[in-house]
């Protein structure tokens, strides 16, 4: 009996014990449920996107003892972000320097071409005196100047070809006097108008020179762009496909972001064809395309494309 007593009192010590630290741990998984709630609740605004029911760690755990944790998803995307734009650095900057050669290579080539051109307008004997008559380079107020020298072969005896009333000079200069001067106010607008007028008669020297005046006198100017492209455009138009190329050349070079620019560099490639040089035209057209792309007005996208099939580029 005093056993039996014995062990009903051991077992009811126990089971108070027992009570105190069952009431423990309830309390503790009620207060990890709470944590896990209000977890869920953070993860939920700051992954909108996410399971709402589980949301995977940032960091992975590290399952190899002795070796430090793989980097994670973040870190791996944003390496690769980082190759990708490395790559394009390196793309960008090998597209730069072949811009950079094929223009050291078109630079090289049109200096030869104006050297060469320098060194023929330099000795009388190469020049053409068709090509640039005496008292012909108009200016805005170009008929008084011409009239003035073109009048001085009359005093010359009657006797020589030269004075006569029918000679080349005089029907030149009544040509050059049917051309109107324009007068509106804008002296650079004028003096391009008159330059327009003049390679729109067929008269290349006369335009040519007064294109020339336009183009150096305002070189800041917008005209001067339109100026030097039409200048190119009266060689060209007057069979002189060097002076041409030269013309284009400096225009794209000195003013590439000027309004006649790409119209420049795509006739400087049509100049190069009609020169033979069809490796340097179709370099030319690339050029264009590279530099101006859709940017380029339809109409030099236009006309390039039929230059390049007849070049074969």
């Amino acid at each position: 009996m005093t056993r039996q007593i014995t062990f009903l009192g051991a077992a009811a010590i126990a089971l108070a014990a027992a009570m105190p630290a069952a009431a423990q741990d309830n309390n503790i998984g009620k207060r990890v449920e709470r944590l896990e709630k209000e977890m869920r609740a953070v993860q939920r605004s700051v992954f909108p996107g996410g399971n709402p029911t589980f949301f995977e760690g940032e960091i992975a755990p590290d399952n190899t003892p002795g070796e430090r944790s793989r980097a994670n998803a973040p870190v791996i995307d944003l390496t690769a972000r980082v190759d990708a734009l490395e790559e394009q650095l390196q793309t960008l900057t090998g597209q730069t320097e072949q811009n950079a050669y094929h223009l050291r290579e078109l630079e090289k080539a049109f200096t030869a071409h104006k050297a060469e051109m320098d060194k023929r307008f330099a000795d009388p004997a190469a020049v053409d005196p068709a090509a640039t008559p005496a008292g012909l380079a108009p200016t805005v107020k170009a008929p008084a100047t011409v009239s003035t020298v073109a009048a001085a072969p009359a005093k010359k005896p009657a006797g020589k070809p030269a004075a006569k009333p029918g000679s080349p000079d005089a029907a030149r200069l009544a040509l050059v006097k049917k051309v109107e001067v324009p007068s509106t106010g804008n002296e650079t607008k004028d003096a391009y108008d008159y330059g327009y007028r003049l390679w729109d008669a067929k008269l290349y020297p006369e335009a040519q020179a007064q294109l020339k005046t336009v183009a150096e006198k305002w070189p800041k100017s917008s005209y001067a762009s339109f100026a030097q492209n039409l200048l190119g455009r009266a060689y060209l138009d007057e069979g002189k496909p060097s002076l041409a190329a030269v013309a284009f050349y400096n225009n794209y070079k000195d003013r590439p972001s000027g309004p006649r620019a790409p119209h420049s560099l795509m006739y400087m490639g049509v100049a190069l064809d009609k020169l033979g040089r069809k490796s340097d035209a179709c370099k030319a057209f690339r050029e264009l395309d590279e530099v101006y792309g859709d940017k380029a007005p339809q109409d030099v996208r236009t006309d390039a494309a039929a230059a390049k099939a007849k070049a074969g580029c």
